[in-house]
């Protein structure tokens, strides 16, 4: 991994003094892929802003996914980066990135692979923390991957489309919560960082964006066993117009419900993420039972 010595000014001064990004991108000939869920963002003072609210870069490693033609990249390192490692499968990026991997100066590598192959818990060094505006088509995919090993990371700055965003902060009774909502809460603090119009991209997609923070949480929010939350959420928002006894109807109705001591009248969007951890928790329970266990 990168332990190089590095000299921020220095750095801060190649990389000012590096062709405009849309200049760059026309001599590489490089233009957004549909099919890899690519919109570039060229606006250096956006992505300083959204490198900036991932906190102090400084310490240990700064992982982005899918960098493209390194816009996000060198806001990172610009805002004080010291160890980039910037995951992309496009190979065409690796020339545009050339000149400013060289004027990084030792804090930026490239790693071309594909994001949902390589585990970034294992890259790096903590505090490791990711920063990416990441492929509408996997980005759930990923954070729900990345969150199998939440105590990897320090943080996740990441940028979704809004609805998935909206599903990342809501709060019990709205209408963007959800089975996203209750396993996101469950392990980390989020809140929402900042809207981004279509405008801001290149090429201008047809909705709003939103980048999200994400800090993992020491412990979980309430214990529970995370195989089981899965199961009763995504039982739960199945049919989230109907009352609990009848979504979890089949794992045990009434009396998996009164188990946890809730009212099974109640719609599962109204639960806390509390609420469903202590359903977990009664599945568990009534499964153990099943099976005999002592």
């Amino acid at each position: 991994m990168n332990t190089p010595t590095i000299d921020p000014g220095g750095v801060i001064a190649r990389i000012s003094a590096l062709p405009p990004l849309r200049e760059a991108i026309a001599a590489a000939g490089m233009s957004a892929r549909k099919s890899l869920g690519q919109n570039f963002l060229l606006d250096l003072n956006l992505t300083r802003r959204i490198a900036r609210s991932a906190g102090d870069l400084s310490m240990g490693t700064t992982i982005e996914i899918g960098p493209g033609p390194g816009g996000l990249t060198r806001g990172l390192l610009l805002e004080g980066a010291t160890d980039v490692i910037a995951i992309e499968r496009d190979a065409r990026a690796s020339d545009v990135l050339a000149p400013l991997i060289e004027a990084a100066g030792g804090a930026l590598t490239l790693i071309q692979e594909d994001a949902l192959k390589i585990d970034l818990a294992a890259i790096g060094t903590p505090p490791r923390r990711v920063v990416a505006n990441l492929p509408y088509n996997i980005g759930t995919r990923l954070l729900l991957t990345w969150l199998q090993t939440p105590e990897a990371f320090e943080s996740l700055t990441l940028m979704f489309q809004r609805e998935v965003a909206d599903r990342l902060i809501a709060s019990p009774g709205s209408e963007s919560y959800g089975r996203l909502t209750i396993l996101v809460s469950w392990l980390c603090e989020t809140r929402k960082v900042m809207d981004v119009p279509p405008t801001a991209f290149t090429p201008a997609p047809k909705i709003w964006s939103s980048v999200v923070r994400l800090a993992p949480r020491a412990v979980p929010l309430a214990p529970a066993d995370r195989r089981a939350l899965e199961t009763i959420t995504e039982a739960a928002f199945s049919q989230r117009r109907k009352m609990l006894r009848q979504s979890l109807k089949r794992l045990g109705g009434d009396n998996l419900i009164r188990a946890a001591g809730l009212d099974p009248t109640l719609r599962p969007e109204r639960l806390t993420v509390e609420e469903f951890c202590r359903l977990a928790n009664a599945l568990t329970d009534l499964q153990s039972a099943e099976r005999g266990d002592e």
